[in-house]
């Protein structure tokens, strides 16, 4: 049976691929290649399958070729979406800072204004109790006068009584009548003066009123101020608490740490003064020097922010990862290894910026590391940019975030050009992205 098979193959065989022959000729002989079906067969299976191959590789390399560019656009994107948060927080934070200044002025001049309507107030309240013990005065006075008059008139109708007869003394009622006429004239001038006393205490009391509701309308506008102070620093300090967290750095320690080696940059803001003399501080200046408080904790933020590597080192939009920080395999022992940063690759001569302020500690050639550059930053947190084709700082050199300090290269322990970029705390090597991730929904 299988003969019969192998037949009915080789006749099929036949009649798709015929036997060949390849004359070769020369000057003295003649000689042929016989092809076969099964060797024809052979030979076109395999051109079949090289061009199946050089179709798919030929794919593939175009699909990581798109794959690759959507990629750097995605990243350029990232990067520019980066530095708008950026300039929106820097403008914001600077708006902020102009508006809280602008308030405590705004604040100090409502004090000031406050103090001179309390004191008017005192001064009014002061002045209504002089009137009211005046007028008191001048009314036990009227009595006193009307018991008087009352008296001088019942004596002058006992002496009139006495002096009807006909030998009457013309100066003894003379006398009488005069003593009268003054006793109308005091009583008259003194209801005149309670009168205007009078008058001018419904004024005060007026006066009272009148600066008691601009009181209240001022404590109003000065709690929605507050109000939106306190709202606006709330927003503004959320987001970087949480980006320090999300790096392992304790809010708490690294403000503590920042208000130690303060060096004036930015300022404390000052708390208003409270008075020394005993008594109570007024919920305003209360509620003031909280503001201003979270004002000084939100500058301390801006500082920590510029000495934590929470930047990338290169500009996305023309670099991608290529390898992150963990165990991988070594191409050149087989075997595994903690890499201790995050790859970058790019063109050679690629801009390489430092991620924090710091003070460059090493610039030059290191085993392993090729042209290396190393900068301390605060908080015990080291960088390193390795495998540079050139250094543009030296070692003593302060830097801040953004300075360009070397070119990518491919100098070192390097497989091609690309940026190892390492962060350190306490000298053990952390990953990387942490920092950076964690700033990608600040800036």
């Amino acid at each position: 049976m299988r003969t019969r098979l192998a037949i009915r193959i080789h006749a099929f065989l036949e009649r798709r691929f015929p036997e060949r022959r390849v004359f070769l000729k020369s000057d003295t002989d003649t000689r042929f290649i016989r092809l076969r079906s099964e060797t024809q067969l052979a030979v076109v299976a395999g051109v079949t399958l090289f061009v199946a191959w050089t179709i798919v590789a030929t794919a593939i390399v175009l699909m990581d070729s798109i794959g690759a560019g959507n990629f750097r656009e995605l990243a350029k994107r990232d990067q520019q979406t980066y530095r708008e948060r950026l300039n929106s927080i820097s403008a914001e934070r600077d708006a902020r800072a102009e508006e809280a200044l602008a308030a405590q002025e705004r604040f100090n001049a409502v004090l000031a204004q406050i103090s001179m309507m309390q004191s008017e107030l005192l001064a009014s309240e002061t002045r209504r109790r002089e009137l009211e013990t005046g007028i008191e005065v001048i009314q036990t006075t009227l009595r006193d006068t009307m018991s008087d008059r009352d008296g001088a008139r019942k004596a002058l109708a006992e002496l009139e009584a006495e002096t009807q007869g006909e030998n009457a003394a013309p100066a003894v009622v003379a006398s009488a009548t005069e003593q009268m006429d003054m006793l109308a004239g005091v009583l008259h001038d003194t209801a005149a003066e309670r009168d205007r006393i009078m008058a001018d205490a419904q004024d005060a009391i007026g006066q009272r009123q009148e600066l008691e509701l601009e009181l209240q309308l001022m404590e109003e506008r000065n709690g929605q101020i507050f109000r939106q102070l306190e709202e606006a620093v709330a927003v503004s300090i959320t987001p970087l608490d949480k980006m320090f967290r999300s790096a392992g750095m304790p809010p708490d320690r690294i403000l503590e740490q920042v208000r130690r080696g303060y060096n004036g940059q930015g300022g404390p803001l000052a708390p208003l003064a409270i008075s020394t003399r005993g008594e109570e501080p007024a919920p305003e200046e209360l509620r003031a020097n909280s503001i201003l408080a979270r004002l000084d904790q939100l500058n301390l933020y801006r500082l920590a922010a510029q000495k934590a590597p929470f930047a990338t080192p290169v500009n996305l939009g023309h670099v991608r990862q290529t390898s992150g920080y963990g165990y991988r395999r070594d191409p050149k022992t087989g075997g595994r290894r903690l890499h201790k940063g995050s790859d970058f690759a790019g063109s050679t001569g690629t801009d390489i910026f430092a991620t924090a302020d710091g003070v460059v500690t090493h610039a030059g050639w290191q085993s392993g590391y090729g042209k290396l550059v190393t900068i301390r930053h605060a908080f015990g947190i080291e960088t390193r940019y390795a495998h540079n084709s050139k250094l543009r700082v030296t070692a003593g050199q302060r830097v801040s975030r953004g300075d360009h300090i070397a070119d990518m290269g491919n100098t070192g322990r390097s497989t091609g050009t690309h940026l190892h970029y390492e962060v350190r705390v306490n000298g053990q090597p952390v990953n990387p992205m942490i920092y950076i991730k964690a700033a990608r929904n600040v800036f």
